[in-house]
């Protein structure tokens, strides 16, 4: 009973280490399914999957787009303009790998703040976001940043923020070129260049702005993809 005894306490240690040598390859490949589950929904709706994997493979490096207002304290989306309109406080993320164009310089906008940067991967590639008002740069023109990055902080300045399409000069918002309709400040709202990119961070976690179901006004230009993966 003894030798029995030795046997098999011997036998769960050897169990346990392998299981334990096993964890971190399962947990991996737990994670990447989680990560083919929350990819794949193309209505923004929230998956079945518990909290904490959306939280992991939010913060996953290399992996595609991600939600840029992840860390925004208080997040609260208010309408949709020229781009998305926020309030809240805290990190504001670049939403994919980028190159920074504009980083802080002051083009009129309530609050001051103006971030541009060119995406240089998936399905947007090419295109350049735009983050505007309440935000404070914490990068530099020329800086290549991941979905990773903190490229600006979110402060309560009373205007919020608003982050969207930019046009390709980083000038101001894609909205108000003719192609995409010439809309400018004062409206008609929704545009149709901000519901697209509202669809996106829709996709990537970010709640809907009160206004996304209304007709929007505006085009969408050709290099802008329609739907969402």
């Amino acid at each position: 009973m003894a030798v029995a005894s030795v046997v098999a306490v011997v036998c769960s240690w050897a169990g346990a280490a392998q299981l334990s040598a096993r964890a971190p390859a399962l947990a991996g490949a737990w994670l990447a399914q989680a990560a083919d589950g929350l990819t794949t929904l193309p209505t923004g709706k929230v998956s079945s999957k518990p909290q904490i994997v959306r939280a992991a493979v939010a913060n996953r490096p290399g992996d595609g787009y991600r939600n840029p207002l992840r860390g925004v304290h208080g997040l609260l989306p208010e309408r949709i303009d020229d781009g998305v309109d926020f309030a809240g406080t805290g990190p504001v993320y670049a939403l994919g790998d980028a190159v920074v164009t504009n980083a802080g310089e002051n083009y009129g906008w309530p609050g001051g703040g103006w971030i541009t940067y060119r995406l240089t991967d998936g399905p947007a590639a090419g295109l350049m976001v735009y983050v505007a008002e309440d935000v404070t740069a914490t990068v530099q023109v020329g800086q290549r940043v991941t979905p990773m990055t903190v490229i600006a902080y979110m402060f309560d300045g009373g205007d919020g923020i608003e982050t969207g399409w930019a046009q390709p000069t980083g000038d101001s918002a894609e909205s108000e070129l003719a192609v995409a309709g010439g809309i400018g400040g004062y409206g008609p709202f929704p545009t149709r260049v901000g519901a697209n990119f509202d669809e996106l961070l829709q996709m990537l976690g970010v709640p809907a702005a009160p206004n996304a179901g209304d007709v929007a006004y505006g085009i969408l230009p050709a290099n802008y993809p329609a739907i969402w993966p």
